[in-house]
């Protein structure tokens, strides 16, 4: 992998494909990836980058739009946190003995998270949270999705993954990120059947997206909801 720049469009060149395609990708951070037919040259590729200089403007234009919205935490009460899509209010408070628990329909932080370890230990108690509650839905939904698109799965993690939902690892892993337990179940539901049928096709082709479609017919709509929503689902 080797980073170019085409103008003022600076552009991640990735290992080529068999498809005959280009495919140019603006990933969850605002990089601009490029994965062009194996046997293109760099010179081609940054030819199909200055053609598609528009299309690369106006969705970089729209990311920036999607990620200006993220919330700054002030970690007081009152603010709010998703979980399984939905938004639940933040209670401060004394004498609780774990860190942090959904009760009552509020998230109920320690106090004593905040005053010894300040904000980052917040943000701590949330990621062992959703990674614990992950680790549950993530193995159910697996185990539901796995024989319907006809895989078989070794293990699963749930951890920090950067900008990335998800990733199919080698010998049958299966990695997620903890911040996909904030988007509503069904995008959840799509997250794990995206990353099954990468057992059958590790890219992004039409033949992948086939399979996609034989077990989740409207995958579209929810890919779509996790592209303009995504940006929101932090702590």
């Amino acid at each position: 992998m080797s980073i170019r720049r085409v103008r003022d469009i600076e552009y991640q060149l990735l290992p080529g494909s068999p498809r005959k395609t280009t495919d140019i990708v603006i990933e969850r951070d605002g990089l601009v990836t490029v994965r062009p037919p194996a046997d293109y040259t760099p010179e081609q590729v940054d030819a199909v980058v200055e053609s598609k200089r528009l299309w690369i403007y106006r969705n970089l234009a729209e990311w920036k739009d999607l990620n200006a919205s993220t919330a700054v935490r002030e970690w007081v009460n009152g603010e709010t946190f998703l979980y399984l899509g939905r938004a639940y209010r933040l209670s401060l408070v004394s004498d609780q003995a774990c860190a942090l628990q959904l009760k009552e329909g509020r998230f109920c932080l320690s106090r004593a998270v905040i005053e010894q370890g300040g904000t980052e230990a917040a943000k701590q108690a949330f990621e062992s949270y959703f990674t614990d509650k992950g680790m549950q839905r993530f193995s159910d939904r697996v185990a539901y999705f796995a024989p319907k698109v006809g895989v078989d799965v070794t293990d699963i993690k749930v951890k920090e993954m950067g900008y990335r939902w998800a990733s199919c690892g080698k010998n049958g892993m299966l990695n997620f990120h903890w911040k996909c337990m904030m988007a509503p179940p069904k995008i959840i539901d799509y997250i794990v059947v995206h990353e099954l049928c990468h057992f059958h096709h590790r890219n992004h082709t039409d033949a992948f997206w086939n399979e996609v479609d034989k077990v989740m017919p409207d995958y579209r709509e929810r890919k779509e909801w996790l592209r303009k929503h995504g940006a929101s689902l932090t702590v």
